[in-house]
């Protein structure tokens, strides 16, 4: 006989409550362990692909492992010195930026820029600021990750427990099978799977749609000669699951640019403003309709609430088990809605109400049942 459903919700809500308290507190030491659980996540469709072609799981394992640290070297060593230099040169350039913008404004509209003008005040403290807190800000980001895990850590460890993950990833699926409540194992698979359907094409359709976005944008950037190009590329391309807010930071980074570079050449501020465009087409026609499809499971409000919270309740960590926990909190909503709309409350299919007449000669029905 089941338990009843009261004691059930209480062992369910202990669980959640160890869970939550775990996180708290070993946050910073689970971390690389989390990491290297969404990488073994992540990466185990290419090893099962890898297997129907014919590589048993360890080669599988050693070739994903071998092709993914090559490309994580040549990032390193390729791409983030030159956007940690360009990152650097656009912060300590921002003052420059907003005097010539100055200069402008005082050429075209010199009523609305006078010497004792808020709006002037204000250009010049907040291209100072930039400047100032630029440069602290990313070195107080680097002493926090520093902090948090050192890099050694993350070079050793995550590499390693992802290998091992990925490749008994199948067996720690089944070994939790076993474990599952028979008489709620059918539906708590069904979940599963559900959630490991929004999920995955989530993550990997939007993973796919930043790159092709940020190699796009940083491409015709740099090709039309746009100072920073490859930085506002990549930056543009990166917030970009976030619809219109990516488009619209890059292409006000990049036509303010534009504006500051090619001012009197129309024909190039025409060309960057007209790559916006071109993405904004892009993406959203071509590749969000194809490459995320139907995975509308996650809106970007959703995962920005989830993002916020979990991030201000634990830390990295919990920026990184958000989006899990707001695909399953997704989906075991929906369930919740669709077994409400199954149930008498919903339908008010209640029992027919039986009357009698006074002289028990006949019987009445409720005609609304």
């Amino acid at each position: 006989m089941g338990l009843p459903v009261k004691t059930q919700l209480r062992y369910w809500g202990i669980a959640a409550a160890v869970l939550f308290v775990m996180l708290w507190a070993m946050g910073h030491v689970l971390l690389p362990f989390v990491v290297a659980a969404a990488v073994a996540y992540l990466l185990d469709p290419i090893a099962d692909r890898l297997e129907r072609l014919g590589l048993s799981r360890m080669w599988a394992v050693i070739l994903i492992t071998m092709m993914a640290a090559l490309a994580f070297v040549a990032l390193l060593l390729l791409l983030v010195p030159i956007l940690i230099q360009q990152g650097t040169q656009l912060i300590n350039t921002a003052p420059e930026i907003f005097s010539q913008f100055l200069n402008f404004l005082s050429s075209r509209f010199p009523d609305l820029v006078d010497e004792d003008s808020v709006l002037r005040d204000t250009l010049n403290n907040l291209g100072e600021m930039i400047r100032a807190r630029g440069g602290e800000l990313l070195n107080t980001l680097l002493s926090s990750v520093r902090n948090v895990v050192s890099a050694l850590v993350f070079m050793v460890i995550v590499p390693v427990v992802s290998f091992y993950l990925l490749l008994d990833w199948d067996k720690l699926v089944a070994r939790i099978d076993t474990l599952l409540p028979r008489d709620h194992a059918p539906t708590i698979r069904h979940l599963a799977r559900e959630i490991d359907v929004v999920l995955s094409g989530f993550v990997r359709g939007e993973a796919a749609v930043i790159s092709i976005l940020a190699v796009y944008y940083s491409m015709s950037l740099v090709a039309v000669g746009l100072p920073f190009g490859l930085v506002v590329g990549v930056l543009t391309g990166a917030v970009s699951f976030i619809p219109y807010i990516g488009a619209i930071l890059g292409g006000t980074i990049s036509i303010g640019l534009a504006l500051f570079t090619f001012w009197g050449e129309p024909l190039w501020i025409g060309a960057v403003i007209l790559i916006f465009v071109i993405g904004q087409i892009l993406e959203g026609n071509i590749l969000v309709p194809k490459l995320v499809g139907g995975f509308v499971g996650l809106h970007p409000v959703w995962l920005l609430v989830a993002l916020s919270v979990f991030g201000s309740l634990f830390g990295f960590v919990g920026m990184l088990v958000a989006v899990p926990i707001a695909a399953a909190l997704g989906v075991l909503v929906r369930f919740a809605a669709a077994q409400y709309r199954e149930s008498a409350l919903y339908r008010g299919d209640a029992p027919p109400i039986v009357l009698a007449d006074p002289d028990q000669t006949a019987i009445y029905t409720d005609p609304k049942g």
